[in-house]
């Protein structure tokens, strides 16, 4: 139940980072980053 919480956060996740990349393109490598790591550990189930 709670992997299913944490697939549940990451879409909302991503459409955060990606209005926050419009707002201030310059941070976008970070956000991608940010998203990424946090993809992986959930993937690799280190983030419930």
């Amino acid at each position: 139940m709670t992997l299913n919480l944490s697939f549940k956060l990451l879409p909302i996740l991503a459409i955060v980072l990606g209005i926050a990349s419009l707002v201030v393109p310059r941070f976008l490598n970070v956000f991608v980053a940010i998203f990424l790591i946090a993809y992986g550990l959930v993937g690799y189930g280190f983030i419930r």
